[in-house]
């Protein structure tokens, strides 16, 4: 295990000197990486959250931007800001509160946001000089409007609307040599689900779902010159007519993009071969459970039964996408031997990427208010809450049996009997999937090095592009398939329930 990967970097000695005026500063905190899971998955794609808020940076502004997980140590004390921006999630907000203090001793204006200022406000506020709560790109700009007028309120709150106004991201300030690609998109906000254990369910906020204009969404994919994105939406499927013409508007640019969907885009099998022939390649679906009964008592609605799901994971793979499947481990219907019947049902329908969450009821949603009112709480350490360790007394378990099957089920889909069960069955497929697996899912050793040494897209582009390529060839396949023979056009397998 690797302690750049688990600590923290040194604060160094707080020594005055004097800020630069009218400059911001924002900062990503470290957090303590899951030795289970991929060291690599956490250097995908920035926080969209940061680039948003540099596009809604009033002019006169310069602004910077600081990942600690980029392994450069801790952010710089030359130059330092006028006014830093730092976002607050439940497992790092003690590395949170420690920035804010360095940079408050400085005499910067500290300035926090993120979720666990919605979940947690009261815990937040006394660590920072104003905080942000809702939709950043409001209430940003009028914080540093505020700033410059001296007069600075302690908290600020934009509702989660006016979406489609929302200015265009600037990810000038994001380093393109730090993620596989820079070009994290959003088309939706919201959710059509409000499962308890989601923090979308925190509280009695709620975030109606919004589209933007699918010509902005696609002129955005264009301009950026990257050939592959990734959709940070909640569900992308939400809207089906709406997927629909984005899926249309993007075939033309010849990229490729992943997204996460919910399993009943499969309602319709021609949508899935849409999103195949406008580029997606891959999905990230929360299958959260096998058991119906868990998912009706988390509240996951529109959810197909779980003896529908193998069925409705080879008609991705019939359209040649991967299927990356989210599992939550823990719910009150789970025993001992839910471990090994998830292990197997992963490499029976060769899926190509599967990861493992402990069920985590965070702060203010039902589920953490249940698990407190039944007095199964084990404790309120939010280092803890990080879906990697059991912070609750489960119905038929112990906290240490949750654990280790747990990180069971990781050391079996990394291991390389695993692996090669679940490749693809077309063998031209199967070259790129080792190379992403190998490097995703084998290469936690390495990945400390590929980081510090600014390594993450140049060891990762050859391989989307050579991803890009192999789609584009498959796509041809399938849309020669779909032309008309004979008078009639060639129709997808189409999924009937229960059968």
């Amino acid at each position: 295990m690797s302690a750049a990967m688990q600590t923290a970097p040194r604060l160094p000695a707080p020594s005055p000197r004097p800020l630069v005026q009218r400059r911001a500063l924002l900062v990503n905190p470290f957090y303590a990486k899951d030795p289970h899971a991929s060291y690599g998955k956490h250097v995908l794609t920035p926080a969209l959250t940061m680039s948003s808020l540099a596009g809604a940076t009033p002019s006169g502004w310069e602004l910077a931007f600081w990942d600690e997980n980029l392994l450069q140590g801790p952010p710089p004390q030359s130059g330092l800001p006028q006014v830093v921006g730092i976002t607050v999630h439940l497992t790092f907000s003690q590395r949170a509160y420690e920035l804010a203090a360095w940079f408050r001793a400085h005499g910067c204006v500290v300035v926090m946001g993120g979720l666990h200022c919605l979940s947690c406000p009261d815990e937040v506020e006394p660590h920072c000089d104003a905080m942000a709560v809702g939709e950043g790109t409001q209430t940003w700009p009028q914080i540093l409007e505020d700033i410059d007028a001296g007069r600075l309120k302690r908290r600020y709150h934009a509702p989660m609307t006016g979406y489609r106004a929302a200015p265009e991201p600037d990810r000038s300030v994001m380093p393109d040599w730090g993620y596989l690609t820079p070009l994290s998109l959003i088309a939706s906000a919201g959710c059509h689900n409000r499962c308890d254990f989601c923090y979308l369910s925190t509280g009695d906020e709620r975030i109606p779902y919004q589209t933007r204009l699918v010509e902005r969404v696609v002129q955005e994919f264009r301009d950026s010159g990257q050939p592959y994105g990734v959709f940070i939406d909640n569900n992308l499927g939400s809207n089906k007519g709406y997927l629909r013409r984005l899926c249309r508007a993007l075939r033309p640019l010849d990229k490729i993009w992943s997204a996460a969907v919910t399993l009943d885009v499969t309602d319709d099998p021609r949508l899935v071969r849409e999103m195949a022939l406008a580029g997606c390649t891959g999905v990230f679906i929360g299958f959260e459970s096998l058991s119906d009964e868990n998912l009706a008592d988390a509240g996951k609605r529109f959810t197909p039964r779980t003896a529908d799901y193998a069925a409705r994971i080879a008609l991705f793979h019939d359209n040649g996408i991967q299927v990356n499947g989210s599992f939550v481990l823990g719910f009150d219907h789970d025993r001992p031997d839910c471990f090994e019947t998830l292990g197997r049902f992963v490499e029976d329908n060769r899926m190509e990427c599967a990861t493992f969450h402990i069920l985590t009821p965070y702060p203010n949603t039902p589920l953490f208010e249940r698990m407190k009112a039944e007095g199964r709480l084990l404790h309120e350490d939010w280092s803890l809450y990080d879906t990697a360790h059991c912070v609750f007394q489960p119905r038929h378990m112990t906290p240490g049996q949750l654990e280790e099957g747990y990180a069971s089920l990781y050391r079996r889909t990394f291991s390389m009997e695993s692996i090669w069960a679940r490749r693809p069955e077309q063998a031209e497929a199967v070259p790129a999937y080792l190379a992403m697996a190998l490097l995703y899912k084998r290469s936690n050793p390495l990945w400390e090095q590929i980081i510090r040494r600014r390594l993450t897209n140049q060891v990762w582009s050859p391989l989307v592009e050579l991803s890009r390529q192999r789609h584009l060839v498959f796509r041809e396949r399938l849309e020669a398939r779909d032309a008309p023979r004979a008078g009639r056009w060639f129709v997808p397998r189409v999924f009937r329930p229960g059968v």
